[in-house]
């Protein structure tokens, strides 16, 4: 949820805190926080659309130092959307932040925006290393407190919710956690982490010894998430703190003197009756309601969770707002094998498309990926109860619309989007999706992608999923896609492919040609702060178009292998690529010495041609004149009778070597 300002003052005042080497332990992580603070904190770029490979890395090594400690991770993802609307308004303040922030760093301005993929590559990471994890099916903080409370261990994460909950085991803040810089006791020579400890005994303690049971009402007055009543503005205005009126004051300023105003009270009913007082007497009753609910939010039992990681139960605790769920639904969304974006469709009908570091000046980069989003709608709505989906924020049905926000220049607008049935998905309904037979799944997902059956032999299974998005987004794009850039996209593919071939080679590591590879490849980098929004706006596109796929193969029960993000798309690698590739290096030399490398770039780009017209590539000019020749070549060849050979699957070689020298 979050407190307006608690992070920063706690974060200011090192005496709430007890220094601890973290060892030998179970410790409940908020996978939200974490991929947030691991991709913002280490100098991973943020402009160009995504250094992937260098996240998982980097979680990768998180993780291994948790290990090295004997700290047993238990990972706990958010879920979908508040589904009783109360963080909608927040939601939407964040969203359009999020464009004005993504706008900035696109004009060379320095600013953090998480790339559209992130969470994918984290989850990635946790099944590798099999990591226990577990996607709630709403917001996760409780849970979290609870499980956390259950097995009497601590909790890591940002989110400042967690210095009101009263935690056995503590709260460590990310930032505190010196993860880096494990050490060796000199006692028992066991290896473990600095970190801070958040103490709420501490905390309550430099407060005159307040009641904890005060500090619940202190984040529903300050404002959480959930909870932002315009008419508490009332009470600051009038109340005189200790340290006097706090009515120009800074955040900081407004909890400290809160904090020391609350801890004149014995119980938490005693100071909420005297901030009632400053209230306008016709809100009072209303105000008084919501402050209780949002209170009681803060108040721990058991949690579910604890079976679900012990015995591998299903989430028990559905909401009753998502009883509409299949059960084979809630079982994939408890393991991450289903996107929480299915939630917003079917309890809401509403989404919020996440804006990326893109041309402002153009239609937002989702654009591309409508289609592919419009057969997804159509597999969840398909067949569901009216009375027990779509009720949204409007109280009315919507039928087989989705409402989706999105962004729109510089303003975040919404529309209606119409769910498709293709001939293959109309009638089929959700529940029934994981009894369909693989070829009615693969039937449908080739069908939305508009690609030929025959892609399934083209390449590795792994690749078959993004070979067929890259199809997709070469059609769907606007602009349209160069050579060039489709090239450089495909060499972060194969660039990604060596890598993974080089961290599986084991024992004996990998063969000499593509170490060097590898090693030449990994310095080519973008290094300069200047982008080319044009360039990024089609990488974008392409990310979108993945992004979505990936929701859909997943509900679709993966017809095609799910393939490994973190391998596919490296920003600074790609935008490199293409620069070299503008100074006329071609795809060959730049991958020269690797066999290896050379015929899987090959591969997949013949099998992206062969599902697009064989002059896609073509100006216009050169269409034309061409056109022009091929009118007066068949006026001669009718005359003569010659019949010219189709295209076929055996000269795609010929049209790889045509377009490799083909001037943009």
């Amino acid at each position: 949820m979050g407190i307006h300002g608690l992070t920063s003052y706690v974060g200011n005042n090192c005496h709430f805190f007890i220094d601890t080497k973290l060892k030998n332990t179970n410790i409940i992580i908020d996978g939200n926080s974490l991929y947030h603070h691991l991709y913002f904190n280490y100098g991973i770029d943020k402009r160009h659309g995504g250094d992937y490979d260098m996240f998982a890395d980097l979680a990768r090594s998180f993780f291994k130092k948790l290990f090295l400690c004997h700290i047993n991770p238990y990972v706990v993802l958010d879920g979908g959307c508040d589904y009783t609307d109360k963080k909608f308004a927040t939601l939407k303040l964040r969203a359009k932040d999020r464009i004005r922030v993504a706008h900035s760093i696109a004009e060379g301005s320095n600013g953090s925006v998480l790339p559209l993929l992130t969470r994918e590559v984290f989850k990635t990471v946790l099944f590798q290393l099999e990591i226990p994890f577990v996607q709630c099916l709403a917001e996760a903080d409780w849970e979290i407190a609870s499980l956390a409370n259950q097995w009497n261990c601590p909790v890591l994460t940002m989110d400042s919710d967690f210095c009101i909950f009263d935690l056995k085991g503590g709260y460590y803040p990310l930032n505190d956690f010196n993860w880096r810089s494990t050490s060796k006791d000199k006692d028992n020579s066991e290896f473990y982490i600095p970190a801070l400890c958040f103490s709420i005994d501490k905390f309550c303690a430099h407060f005159n010894h307040m009641n904890k049971a005060l500090l619940p009402l202190l984040a529903v007055i300050s404002g959480n998430d959930y909870v932002n009543i315009p008419a508490m503005e009332n009470f600051f205005s009038q109340v005189i703190f200790p340290l006097g009126n706090v009515r120009n004051a800074k955040r900081n300023n407004r909890i400290h003197n809160l904090l020391n105003w609350l801890s004149r009270f014995e119980e938490p009913g005693e100071a909420l009756e005297k901030v009632l007082e400053y209230l306008v007497d016709s809100h009072k009753d209303e105000i008084r309601k919501c402050l209780c609910a949002a209170m009681e939010e803060y108040k721990l039992s058991d949690s579910h969770l604890a079976e679900f990681f012990t015995k591998g139960t299903p989430l028990s605790k559905v909401p009753v707002a998502m009883d509409m769920l299949p059960d084979w639904v809630v079982v994939a969304l408890g393991k991450g094998k289903l996107a929480p974006y299915i939630i917003d469709v079917l309890v809401l009908q509403r989404v919020c498309l996440v804006t990326q570091v893109e041309d402002s000046q153009l239609p937002s980069s989702h654009m591309c990926s409508l289609p592919i989003r419009q057969v997804m709608y159509g597999l969840l709505l398909n067949g569901r109860n009216p009375s027990k989906v779509g009720k949204g924020s409007q109280g009315k049905n919507k039928g087989l619309l989705v409402e989706e926000y999105c962004r729109h220049d510089l303003t975040l607008v919404k529309s209606q989007v119409k769910a498709v049935l293709t001939s293959s998905s109309e009638s089929l309904s959700l529940e029934a999706i994981a009894e369909v037979s693989l070829a009615v799944r693969l039937k449908i997902l080739l069908e939305t992608l508009g690609v030929k059956p025959c892609i399934v032999d083209a390449v590795s299974s792994h690749l078959i999923l993004p070979v067929a998005v890259t199809c997709y987004w070469l059609t769907h794009s606007a602009p349209k896609p160069k050579l060039m850039q489709l090239q450089a996209l495909l060499m972060g593919i194969v660039y990604g492919e060596l890598r993974r071939l080089e961290c599986d080679a084991g024992p004996r590591g990998p063969t000499d040609d593509v170490k060097i590879a590898c090693d030449r490849l990994w310095r080519m980098r973008v290094r300069q702060t200047d982008m080319d929004i044009k360039l990024a706006h089609i990488f974008c596109q392409w990310q979108a178009c993945i992004h979505k796929s990936l929701y859909l193969n997943q509900l679709l029960c993966n017809p095609l292998q799910q393939p490994d993000i973190s391998w596919l798309y490296s920003g600074t690698f790609v935008h490199q690529v293409f620069r070299e590739l503008k100074q006329d290096r071609s795809p060959d030399f730049l991958l020269s010495g690797c066999t290896v490398a050379c015929r899987l770039f090959k591969d997949i780009l013949s099998a992206v041609l062969s599902n697009v017209p064989a002059d896609f590539f073509r100006t216009r000019e050169k269409k034309a004149k061409e056109f022009t020749k091929q009118q007066k070549d068949g006026r001669s060849k009718e005359r003569r009778g010659d019949t010219e050979e189709p295209l076929s699957w055996r000269n795609i070689n010929n049209r790889f070597s045509l377009l490799l020298t083909d001037d943009e």
